[in-house]
């Protein structure tokens, strides 16, 4: 069971860091408790960590509360990062960015996804990252999972719920943005 946890890392909605901890210390935590390296490959790891979020190196050094919401997400990524997992699970990874910030968001995850063949999975509201980050959906609703399918199908799926959901104005200029 130990082994499986390390393939999985996860992003909370609020980052979770410690906040007696640097950024740099949030990253080392989970290397050291469980990689036996000497400290200054720790920290090395965790840099590298820290620019795959494209985060600059100065945030290393800062405390959670010293960042904006879009570098803590990012920093809460990087952490989430450390031990490299096959898969990493977010918690509304863009829930209170702004427009710009929620789409750079979603290029980093794309680029993540691409460059460590990264699976993601989401939970999320945000409809322009739903269309522009995920290939699948799991759509969950009256305690259940009522459809699982590609987003490309999701269009024509019956179900009441889901058809209200995916057919409103913003959900319609979502689907429309990423077709062009």
């Amino acid at each position: 069971m130990a082994r499986l946890r390390k393939q999985i890392g996860m992003m909370f909605q609020q980052g979770a860091l410690f906040s007696s901890l640097t950024v740099l210390e949030n990253i080392i935590l989970p290397l050291r408790e469980h990689q036996r390296l000497p400290e200054s490959q720790l920290q090395e790891l965790a840099m590298l960590k820290l620019k795959l979020t494209g985060l600059p190196d100065i945030a290393a050094w800062k405390y959670p509360q010293e960042l904006s919401g879009g570098m803590l997400k990012r920093a809460a990524v990087a952490r989430a990062l450390a031990l490299d997992p096959a898969l990493l699970l977010l918690d509304e990874p863009t829930a209170g960015l702004d427009p710009a910030g929620a789409s750079d968001f979603d290029d980093m995850l794309l680029e993540l996804h691409a460059t460590l063949d990264l699976t993601l999975i989401l939970v999320t509201h945000d409809l322009d990252s739903l269309w522009r980050v995920t290939s699948h959906v799991a759509f969950l609703g009256e305690k259940k999972v009522l459809a699982k399918q590609p987003m490309s199908e999701l269009s024509e799926n019956v179900h009441p719920e889901i058809q209200h959901y995916f057919s409103n104005t913003r959900a319609r200029r979502a689907a429309i943005e990423l077709e062009s």
